[in-house]
């Protein structure tokens, strides 16, 4: 078993170039997220809360998590596609044990991460887990920095299904070494660990990224805000130098969390985020409260429509073609042959809906025509030549999301 601590600054370097090479030889094919993953993560609803004295319902805890799982299989969200419940930071106790190993804090993780996993597992659902690359995570817990390939093993010891891999108090200069080798030792172990990257966050190279990781953050962390949302949407939008043609089966852009359920969207916002997410072929990690999620948000999550197009096979990134006034317009070709999904996302606040004449010859040329069916609803808006135009009416920071099946 490999541990760094022994090796000074300038050995350190020397070695990760040597690791990177032998990782080189290899791009990551692990066999893992062919669509877009799905799941539960705790960061954005529960933070960093260790509070388990006074706050014993949402401390990061293994309590919390195993309610999650519950929820997860008795309200539906496994059967249609949700499957990994994710730890995120503040897991940890504050050291390491004697052999170098990390250690679950053992008042609000009794049972370890290991037995954690054996339950979620019994659920039918897998168990993701956080650490950093860095001396210490982003809570200031130990860090993985001169320990890649142990923490790999234990975490496959400990059964973990997902690793997401935080950058913080490290230096972005040895990213490009230590990820591509952290992925590589994950698959050393043998166990099949989805392993979701920080990276781009700091340092930008995604054909480096695609080759060593199933998914990947590349913007600030989402808030419980329209104006969080929107700012990820068109960051997107702008797709600077092209990221979205990354993205494919195996590795995806991450624009963070859905907070689909949680406080401070309204009901047309949180089916904009839940759309644009599908549109993007982003990974669809909800967080939020499902001991206390409202009917509204759970059907949007649980649209099986919209997940059906998060999920095509064919992996396409969406991308926004154009931009008029404050409506944004957004394709994504997807299965079968000749269909197209689209999104017209309306920014504006002014109280009143806003129209717009979409050509059709958007969704292609077919010379039969389009059926047009709104997705959240399955509502038919209309079968139409590519020569026509349809007329989209598209409510304040809400959505038209749609197919365009050729007839």
């Amino acid at each position: 078993m490999l541990i760094f601590g022994f090796l000074s600054n300038k050995n350190m370097e020397y070695f990760l170039v040597v690791l990177a090479a032998l990782a080189a030889v290899e791009a990551l094919d692990n066999g893992l997220a062919r669509t877009p993953p799905m799941g539960w993560l705790d960061w954005e609803r529960f933070r960093c809360n260790t509070d388990c004295t006074n706050d014993p319902e949402n401390c990061i805890s293994e309590k919390l998590f195993m309610a999650m799982a519950d929820r997860m299989v008795a309200d539906g969200y496994r059967d249609v596609g949700y499957e990994y419940v994710n730890i995120d930071d503040c897991w940890l106790a504050k050291e390491r044990d004697d052999k170098g190993r990390l250690v679950a804090d053992p008042v609000r993780f009794p049972n370890g991460i290991l037995g954690l996993a054996k339950y979620v597992h019994s659920k039918g659902l897998k168990l993701g887990i956080y650490e950093d690359f860095g001396t210490k995570t982003c809570g200031g817990f130990p860090g993985s920095e001169f320990y890649l390939q142990l923490d790999a093993q234990t975490f496959a010891d400990w059964q973990v299904d997902l690793l997401k891999f935080d950058g913080c108090y490290s230096d972005p200069r040895d990213m490009q070494y230590g990820y591509p080798i952290m992925g590589k030792f994950l698959n050393m172990t043998g166990r099949p660990i989805l392993y979701s990257c920080s990276w781009p966050a700091y340092i930008t190279n995604y054909t480096a990224i695609r080759q060593a990781c199933n998914m990947w953050r590349n913007y600030g962390d989402v808030q419980d805000s329209w104006d969080s949302i929107l700012s990820i949407v068109e960051f997107y939008g702008q797709d600077k130098g092209n990221f979205s043609e990354a993205a494919g089966p195996g590795g995806w852009n991450d624009p963070d969390m859905l907070i689909v359920g949680d406080f401070g969207l309204s009901i047309e916002q949180q089916k904009a985020q839940m759309a644009m997410w599908c549109i993007m072929a982003s990974p669809l990690f909800m967080s939020n409260d499902l001991r206390k999620m409202p009917q509204e948000s759970k059907a949007i999550l649980q649209n099986i429509h919209a997940i059906k197009i998060n999920q095509d096979p064919l992996g396409i990134q969406g991308k926004q073609v154009f931009g008029i006034g404050n409506l944004l317009v957004w394709t994504r070709p997807i299965m079968p042959k000749g269909t197209t999904a689209f999104v017209v996302l309306n920014k504006g606040t002014g109280g009143t809906p806003t129209k717009l004449d979409l050509n059709v010859d958007l969704l292609g040329q077919n010379p039969s025509g389009y059926n047009i069916t709104e997705v959240f609803d399955q509502t038919s808006l209309g079968i139409f030549k590519p020569s026509e135009k349809i007329t989209i009416s598209v409510n304040p920071t809400g959505v038209i999301f749609a197919v365009g099946t050729p007839v």
